[in-house]
């Protein structure tokens, strides 16, 4: 198992907080966000990581290389971070990707160590975390199927119909990365390299077994707006 960290983007929702600084780098609770993730992932013995990065990375390969010298990384470059979404982000790694299981994160979720833990121990391959709740519509949502499998999931769903937020964070299987990067392929070959990752998920539904696993017994937040990174602080 490795993990695959997406921090190219430059969080624009942030300014003035992202103006010299990556998101993933800003303090919660007295470390960068990015240092729970790199934690969690130590706590369960991964040891190769492969990040994405863009908007400031000098800053953010100098702080990771340095306070995590057991880690051993290897960053790739969007240097279309401006104009581009994460699915064109995965879709640069996916060389990476398709080699080995993954534990895939956007790098700007902030959770304790028990919920890779959750992930990466639970019996199916492939697993996202979800934290059940009432979305609203800057939320990615998931609809459930039968034995928590899920069968749909994006930006644009029906609230009402959704079981709940997923937060970026997943337990990806080898044989599912295949598809993956073939789906984000066709995608990014269409033209959609401002969509999110989820993107090519959701043809993928109907041909194999995706799962999500409740994390919403945890304190775990997506920061995109002033008001989420408050919340963090508060939580944390």
């Amino acid at each position: 198992m490795k993990a695959f960290i997406l921090a190219a983007g430059v969080s624009r929702r942030l300014y003035p907080e992202t103006y010299n600084t990556p998101k993933c780098l800003l303090d919660v609770g007295g470390k960068p966000i990015i240092n729970y993730q790199l934690e969690a992932i130590q706590n369960i013995g991964i040891q190769e990581v492969t990040m994405i990065v863009g908007y400031h990375r000098e800053m953010l390969i100098k702080h990771v290389t340095e306070n995590f010298p057991g880690l051993s990384f290897e960053f790739i470059i969007n240097n279309h971070y401006f104009e581009t979404n994460t699915a064109y982000s995965v879709y640069l790694g996916c060389r990476k990707l398709v080699l080995e299981d993954h534990i895939l994160m956007n790098a700007d979720v902030i959770y304790p160590p028990e919920l890779i833990t959750r992930i990466n121990d639970s019996k199916h391959e492939t697993v996202l975390a979800v934290d059940i709740k009432k979305c609203g519509r800057e939320e990615v949502k998931v609809i459930e199927g039968a034995n928590q499998k899920i069968k749909a999931i994006g930006k644009e769903l029906i609230e009402e119909h959704c079981l709940g937020e997923f937060l970026g964070v997943a337990k990806l299987s080898k044989g599912f990365n295949v598809l993956f990067s073939n789906s984000l392929t066709k995608l990014i070959d269409a033209g959609a390299k401002s969509d999110y990752f989820e993107a090519g998920i959701e043809p993928l539904l109907k041909e194999v077994d995706v799962y999500y696993s409740d994390v919403s017994d945890l304190p775990c937040l997506e920061i995109d707006f002033i008001e989420d990174l408050n919340e963090a602080r508060s939580l944390f």
